[in-house]
């Protein structure tokens, strides 16, 4: 595999170390039904956090640690708000896994392509309703690019607290 391959790998390591801090502050702020779904999906992203700590492993890497704390894109105050984060999270999420799916080839490329996919399907329950090319902002009805598109520790939860560094593309 490719440098960019592991880079890929990294960054949606990075998102989902976000995800599951992202879920974790969201998740206390919703109501009884929509609490079930988040503590599924916190359940699913800490599945494939781990999954791609082993993946960074086989390709030769060092897995990128989870930042202590992240600043949250927007205030998180009421259940309003707490599904708004989980549809962004996911949005997010499945953009960094575009990445990886463009990256990599065989069975990690499959893996990329069930875990954008779920990222997707979980966005528009969140948001209800969905994205014409879900993890492709160049082709979102919103205008952005995929410029636009932040990676690595800012891909999910909004930039770590001790600063975060820059979109990588």
């Amino acid at each position: 595999m490719s440098a960019q391959t592991l880079q890929a790998a990294q960054a949606s390591l990075a998102a989902e170390h976000a995800a599951v801090y992202g879920y974790g502050v969201l998740g206390g702020r919703l109501d009884e039904d929509r609490r079930a779904e988040a503590t599924a999906a916190f359940n699913a992203h800490r599945a494939r956090r781990d999954a791609l700590v082993r993946t960074v492993r086989g390709l030769g890497g060092e897995p990128v640690a989870a930042d202590s704390a992240y600043a949250l894109p927007f205030a998180v105050p009421d259940a309003a708000a707490a599904v708004k984060l989980a549809a962004l999270l996911e949005d997010r999420i499945a953009g960094v896994y575009s990445d990886l799916v463009r990256a990599s080839g065989g069975p990690l490329r499959r893996e990329a392509a069930n875990a954008l996919r779920e990222a997707a399907v979980r966005a528009v329950r969140w948001r209800g309703s969905g994205v014409a090319f879900p993890g492709l902002a160049e082709r979102s009805a919103d205008g952005t690019t995929g410029t636009d598109r932040p990676t690595g520790t800012d891909a999910t939860a909004g930039t770590p607290a001790k600063a975060g560094a820059a979109p990588t593309h």
